[in-house]
C-alpha cells in the first residue's frame, strides 16, 4: 500500500482520487511514499529514503527544496495552470482597483460612520477624489505568457485594452490560446516604454529577483499602473518607493504584501489571495493527486520541475524505473546489465532534463533483487524502483 503524507489541507475532491485499497493518506503518515503540500515549508525536512515524490499542490515551489531532492532522487511536481483562472480574476479586478481608487474611497467612506443625515453630502462633495481613469483603450503590457499570464491578456483585450505581450520562452500550447490581437513585444523594454498598466506573470528565479527595478523604472511612462500577482521579489521594494515618489507609478498592487510594502502610499497590498477560491483549490488538489498517481504506479512523469517529462503507457509488463545522473554511456551499462541476465527489453524510453536523467523499461519475466543492486551500484545512478504489473 502507497503512503502519502499531507502536509496541509488539500482539497477532499483530490484525496477522494487516491483508491483506498492501494493507498493510505493522512498528515502524520511516517516514511511517506509521497506528499502533497501547499504553502508548507519543507526546506528545514528531513527527507526518508523511501520518499519518492513531492506534489505542489499550486504552480510556485519556492517552500520546497527542488535541488536537495534532485540529488535524492525524488520528483518534484508541481500543478501548472489549475488556479490559472482564478488568478486571472484577481489579477482584472487588480486592473480595476488600481485604476479606479476603489480602495481608498471604500476605506474612506467608513470614515464617515456616526455623520448621520450628513453622509449623502458628504459622498457628494468628495467623491472627486477617489477618481481614476477607464481601463478601455488604455495600453497592458504583460510580461510572462504562460497559463495565467495568456488568460490576462487575451479577457483584457476582451475588456477594450490595447495588449502586448512578451515571453521568450513561450511555449506551443501557450501561443495556441493567445489570442491574435495580442501584439508581440520585442523586449521587456519594449513593454516598460509603452504601456499603462504592467502585470507580471514570471517566476521568481535568479535572473528575474528584482527585474523591476531602477533601471526598469527609468523606462517607464509617468503615472505607469503595476501589477505583481506573480512573487513579491519580483519588484525591488526601495526602487518601487522612489517610483512612487516621483511619479512614475501611479498605483502598485501586489499578492505579496510585506511590512515596507503595507507602509507605502499608492500600494494597494492583497493578501495573496490568487488562489484562494474552491474551484483553484480543487483543480490544484486533482492535478496533483492525478500526477503523484501516475508516477507511483506507472512511472510516468508530467509537470515536474526537477525531472524530465516522460511518458510510456504500462505494458503489462514488468517496470523497472532509474533516475541517474545525466552523463554519457548511462543507458548502455543499464541495457548490459539486463543482456548479461538474459532479460529481455520489451520497450524502453530515456529522457534528460539538466543534470537528471530518468528510464522507464519495460521487461519480460522477472528481475531479481541482485540485478536491481546492481543498476544501483552503477556510478551515476540515484535511485532504482521495481512496478510489478498488478500494481500497474
Amino acid at each position: 500500500m502507497y503512503k502519502i503524507q499531507t502536509l496541509n489541507k488539500i482539497s477532499p475532491k483530490g484525496l477522494e482520487l487516491f483508491p483506498r485499497d492501494k493507498y493510505e493518506v493522512a498528515s502524520e503518515i511516517i516514511n511517506p511514499d509521497a506528499i502533497i503540500v501547499r504553502s508548507f515549508n519543507m526546506h528545514d525536512m528531513q527527507f526518508p529514503e523511501n520518499l519518492l515524490a513531492i506534489a505542489r499542490a499550486g504552480a510556485g515551489v519556492n517552500n520546497i527544496p527542488v535541488e536537495k531532492c534532485s540529488k535524492l532522487g525524488i520528483a518534484v511536481f508541481n500543478t501548472p495552470g489549475a488556479n490559472a483562472n482564478s488568478v486571472k480574476e484577481l489579477v482584472i479586478a487588480g486592473l480595476l482597483l488600481c485604476s479606479r481608487k476603489i480602495v481608498q474611497g471604500i476605506n474612506w467612506a467608513k470614515t464617515l460612520i456616526g455623520k448621520g443625515n450628513e453622509v449623502p453630502k458628504l459622498i457628494e462633495k468628495s467623491k472627486s477624489q477617489f477618481a481614476g481613469p477607464e481601463i478601455k483603450g488604455k495600453k497592458l503590457g504583460v510580461i510572462g505568457l504562460g497559463a495565467i499570464g495568456v488568460m490576462v491578456a487575451n479577457d483584457a483585450r476582451a475588456l477594450g485594452m490595447k495588449v502586448k505581450g512578451f515571453d521568450p520562452f513561450i511555449s506551443v500550447e501557450s501561443a495556441w490560446h493567445l489570442s491574435s490581437d495580442i501584439e508581440r513585444a520585442r523586449g521587456p523594454e519594449d513593454i516598460f516604454a509603452t504601456s499603462d498598466y504592467i502585470s507580471l506573470h514570471v517566476p521568481l528565479t535568479e535572473d528575474t529577483k528584482n527585474m523591476i527595478n531602477r533601471d526598469a523604472f527609468k523606462r517607464m511612462k509617468k503615472g505607469t499602473r503595476l501589477l505583481n500577482f506573480a512573487r513579491g521579489g519580483l519588484v525591488n521594494t526601495e526602487d518601487l518607493k522612489k517610483a512612487i515618489e516621483d511619479g512614475t507609478i501611479a498605483c502598485y498592487i501586489t499578492d505579496f504584501p510585506d511590512e515596507e510594502l503595507l507602509k507605502m502610499d499608492n500600494v494597494i497590498s492583497i493578501p495573496h489571495l490568487g488562489a484562494s477560491t474552491p474551484e483553484a483549490e480543487e483543480n490544484c488538489a486533482i492535478m496533483a493527486v492525478n500526477q503523484i498517481r501516475d508516477y507511483l504506479e506507472k512511472g510516468i512523469i508530467r509537470n515536474s520541475v526537477n525531472f524530465p517529462t516522460c511518458e510510456m503507457e504500462p505494458s503489462g509488463k514488468r517496470r523497472i524505473l532509474v533516475t541517474n545522473e545525466n552523463i554519457p554511456a548511462m543507458v548502455g551499462q543499464i541495457t548490459s546489465i539486463l543482456a548479461e541476465a538474459k532479460i529481455n527489453i520489451a520497450d524502453m524510453i530515456n529522457k534528460s532534463k539538466g543534470e537528471l536523467a530518468y528510464n522507464i523499461i519495460d521487461i519480460d519475466g522477472e528481475v531479481s533483487n541482485e540485478i536491481i543492486e546492481r543498476i544501483k551500484g552503477i556510478k551515476g545512478v540515484i535511485k532504482v524502483r521495481v512496478i510489478e504489473p498488478d500494481r500497474q
